[in-house]
C-alpha cells in the first residue's frame, strides 16, 4: 500500500497527510541525504553502497560477502558483483579458497584505505550540511530518537545488521 492509499480495516478511512508523516518525512531525508551523498562520490568513481562497504570493512575486517549485505542494505548478489570490482580495482583482498567453512572474508587493502580516506572527507561534508541548522543537544536527540525508532521496528530480537555507526 502507497503513502497515498486509504487504509480500509473496517475503520474509519485515514488519510496519511505527508506534511506530517514522520515515516514519508523519513525517507524523504534518506532519499536527499543518499543523493547528496552520490553527488559528491561520483566524482571519486564511488557509490553510497561502494563507500559504504569500505567503511564497513574499515571498522570490520574479515567480513563476509552476506555481512556486507546486511550491512549496505543490498543483496548478496550485489554485494558479490561490487566486491568482484574492487577486488580488481585493488581496494579488497579475499583469500581463493575460505580459511573455515564457506565464507571469504574481505580486507581493505592499503590503496582501498586511500580510497575510503578520500571518500570519508567527501561524506563528513555532506553530514555537517545536513546538520548545519541543528544545535549539538538536537543531533543528539535525533540520534536518541532514530535509534529508538529503529530498535521499535526490528522489535530489538536477535542481533541487528551491521551499521556504519556501529549500532544496530
Amino acid at each position: 500500500m502507497s503513502v497515498c492509499q486509504t487504509t480500509d480495516m473496517g475503520q474509519n478511512d485515514e488519510r496519511i497527510e505527508l506534511q506530517t508523516s514522520l515515516g514519508y518525512r523519513l525517507k524523504e531525508a534518506s532519499s536527499a541525504l543518499r543523493a547528496a551523498m552520490e553527488e559528491v562520490l561520483q566524482p571519486l568513481g564511488m557509490t553510497v553502497t561502494h563507500y559504504s562497504c569500505l567503511e564497513l570493512l574499515a571498522q570490520r575486517p574479515g567480513l563476509s560477502n552476506s555481512e556486507l549485505a546486511r550491512g549496505t542494505f543490498v543483496t548478496r548478489q550485489s554485494m558479490n558483483v561490487l566486491l568482484r570490482q574492487l577486488e580488481r580495482e585493488g581496494s579488497v583482498t579475499r583469500p581463493a579458497e575460505p580459511p573455515v567453512g564457506r565464507t571469504l572474508p574481505t580486507r581493505l587493502t592499503a590503496r582501498g584505505r586511500r580510497r575510503l580516506e578520500e571518500a570519508s572527507l567527501a561524506v563528513r561534508s555532506v553530514e555537517r550540511r545536513m546538520l548545519s541548522e541543528l544545535t549539538d543537544a538536537e543531533q543528539e536527540d535525533a540520534r536518541r530518537i532514530l535509534a529508538a525508532m529503529i530498535r521499535a521496528l526490528r522489535g530489538d530480537s536477535g542481533p541487528g545488521r551491521p551499521t556504519l555507526s556501529g549500532t544496530a
